[in-house]
């Protein structure tokens, strides 16, 4: 990331973090669950409000990996699939970063079908703002604060600020841009010429890392989980028994299925 884009989404960010704070204690109370406390599976916590929505929440590999997320709104059901064929951290991230548009978006979405653009901060409004809550969900201040001295004053001397980073985003499970950006949201690292060469930092350097501090390296590689089998089966539940009950015609729910096919299609390539 440019250097310049980086100092604006910092100064965006501070600008709109007591708006996203009020949203993020929403969503907590949503999800019956104490402000401030980490989200240790996002996935299992969510799936049942995105239900309440008419939301299906599906994982599946994508033939585009730029692609994090995406979300599809049909006539009567909508579904954000996460991509499968990213790593667990970008997944995690996709998905709290869907949370802030399926609930807190100003505007509705307009389109039929939205795009998480994987790794990319994007300068439109409703972008970083999303962004802005998926970081914050993702790694409560205190929680983060508290982890990051700990951590700090764990270094060896071999360690350095990548080694720090490469902590946090094993603890938290997180993207290490997410790491960097919450790490200068909250004024733990300061300016100067390791600001701008960890913006360099690449996913083969974060890999070394894990791997010298024995961190969990499996959180950085895809599970290439497919829920399209289960879905499948959970839609043609849901035909036959609204059909037996007349709720809907059988032309109607094949539609639907049709429609979940193409896309399964087009997706997964």
């Amino acid at each position: 990331m440019e250097f310049d884009r980086f100092k604006k989404i910092i100064e965006n960010n501070k600008i709109y973090q007591e708006e996203i704070n009020h949203k993020i204690k929403d969503f907590h109370s949503k999800i019956d669950m104490s402000y401030e406390r980490e989200l240790l599976n996002v996935i299992q916590i969510v799936r049942p409000l995105f239900e309440k929505k008419k939301y299906l929440l599906i994982e599946m590999p994508f033939k585009n990996k730029e692609i994090g997320a995406l979300c599809y709104r049909g006539d009567y059901c909508g579904y954000i699939f996460l991509n499968s064929a990213l790593s667990k951290v970008n997944i995690s991230f996709a998905l709290c970063h869907e949370i802030y548009h399926i609930f807190y978006q100003e505007q509705q979405l307009k389109k039929e079908v939205e795009l998480y653009m994987n790794s990319h901060y994007f300068e439109q409004k409703e972008e970083l703002l999303a962004n802005l809550f998926a970081g914050i969900l993702l790694m409560p201040e205190q929680s983060f604060k508290s982890m990051f001295r700990k951590f700090s004053s764990e270094n060896s001397k071999d360690d350095t600020n990548i080694s720090l980073l490469a902590k946090l985003m094993n603890y938290f499970e997180v993207p290490y841009m997410a790491v960097f950006i919450r790490c200068y949201e909250l004024e733990l690292l300061q300016d100067g010429d390791d600001l701008k060469n960890l913006l360099l930092v690449n996913s083969e350097q974060i890999l070394e890392e894990f791997s010298r501090l024995w961190l969990n390296e499996d959180i950085l590689k895809p599970t290439n989980k497919d829920d399209y089998s289960r879905l499948k089966i959970l839609v043609q539940k849901v035909r036959d028994s609204y059909c037996n009950e007349e709720i809907l015609n059988k032309r109607t729910v094949d539609k639907v299925l049709t429609n979940i096919e193409n896309i399964y299609s087009e997706i997964r390539g």
